[in-house]
């Protein structure tokens, strides 16, 4: 549990909370508070199994694929049984090249992007891939798939808000044009 909380309070973190505080009552974390693959970050902070919710939105693109799956084991050890991370990312069959040019792996082409650190770009089976070797169970929320057909699944905000989605990106109202593959691992 992190310091000053009580025992059976549910403990809901956003990872790399960036300047979104859209998810009021959760704990917002930076990476230097918090970081994804430094488990002795979690340890000074939380008891292992007793996370309800981690968010991470538009985080796991500037890990590796192995350091991906590290920070997913890291999660997994943290969360209470049936905790969920609710983990968004660019979607890689989102069928749009401007879109794709812009999240590729350095993408954007300004070191001062955020794009720039992305490390991989995930389509729905490699994330998915991800989560369960280390045993989650994964729920697909927001994707496109391979014909490149927007796919949903009904998802509720206060179980851990995503800006950038169809439900709440303006951007994405009448037409999606800056979508976010999106779901949760149980």
């Amino acid at each position: 549990m992190e310091v000053g909380t009580m025992e059976h309070q549910e403990l809901k973190i956003v990872v790399g909370a960036g300047e979104y505080k859209n998810n009021p009552g959760w704990i917002h974390k930076q990476e230097q508070e918090l970081n994804l693959l430094d488990e002795e970050t979690w340890s000074n902070r939380f008891k292992e199994n007793t996370i309800t919710a981690i968010l991470a939105e538009h985080v796991w693109e500037h890990l590796t694929y192995q350091e991906g799956v590290e920070a997913a084991r890291i999660c997994y050890r943290y969360l209470r049984s049936n905790g969920y991370v609710r983990c968004a990312v660019p979607d890689g069959f989102f069928s749009n090249a401007a879109y794709q040019n812009m999240v590729k792996v350095g993408g954007a082409g300004s070191k001062d992007h955020p794009a720039a650190s992305h490390k991989i770009v995930y389509d729905y089976h490699k994330l998915s891939e991800l989560f369960e070797s280390v045993g989650f169970k994964v729920k697909l929320l927001e994707y496109f798939d391979e014909n490149g057909i927007f796919q949903e699944t009904e998802w509720k905000g206060e179980e851990g808000s995503i800006f950038r989605s169809k439900k709440y990106d303006p951007r994405n109202r009448e037409t999606i044009a800056a979508p976010s593959l999106i779901i949760d691992d149980i």
